[in-house]
């Protein structure tokens, strides 16, 4: 594992290729109340980029936000709804299209309801993942070596997720219903930010 980390923004002439891993870090689970605090990233080569907004005055992040809000990149999450919420609201970016892997165990592990990534990851990779460094102080101006490791770990196995989930997805006939979803979680996260959390819109 390598860790780069950056500070507001990502250095010039990265290439992420035609998928990223992206996860993020905040001051907690609250979108209209904590901040955003670290970006994570990484192409699937064992190599992780984070930038780091260590008081949350500025998010002037212009190639973080390219990348993105590149349409040719798909960016991969797990528990997108969440991340792509705090991308939109810090940077302004949509982050189409989007691909989560979450979703993707809900839809095709009906066996289980064990769809965090530390399951997915020791169920479908038998990695086991330690989440001791889940809810310590993101903020914090300088983070731990322990935090960048947790942080780190977060992105580096989504690609391999995905190729497996997505063979699971083929399997049971249900990649298409997948990628339906996939293109409706930015719309889910903006009902988020805009007072919809909780409430399903499509009730009667």
């Amino acid at each position: 594992m390598k860790i780069e980390l950056h500070q507001n923004d990502l250095p010039e002439g990265l290439d992420f290729g035609d998928s990223v891993a992206v996860d993020t870090e905040t001051m907690g689970l609250i979108l209209g109340r904590d901040r955003l605090c670290l970006v994570q990233l990484s192409a699937g080569d064992e190599t992780c980029h984070m930038v780091q907004f260590p008081d949350g005055s500025s998010y002037q992040a212009p190639r973080l936000a390219a990348l993105l809000d590149d349409p040719a990149v798909t960016k991969l999450f797990h528990f997108a709804r969440f991340d792509l919420a705090v991308l939109q609201r810090h940077l302004g970016v949509t982050c189409r299209p989007p691909y989560c892997t979450k979703t993707a165990s809900k839809l095709v592990r009906t066996f289980t309801d064990r769809h965090g990534l530390k399951d997915l990851c020791k169920d479908i990779l038998g990695v086991d993942l330690s989440k001791q460094q889940q809810t310590s102080d993101w903020g914090a101006a300088k983070l731990s070596q322990e935090q960048l490791r947790y942080a780190a770990a977060d992105v580096l196995y989504l690609h391999r997720l995905r190729e497996r989930l997505d063979e699971m997805l083929v399997r049971e006939g249900r990649a298409e219903l997948a990628e339906a979803c996939f293109g409706f979680l930015p719309v889910r996260a903006e009902l988020d930010l805009k007072g919809w959390p909780e409430v399903d819109i499509f009730a009667h």
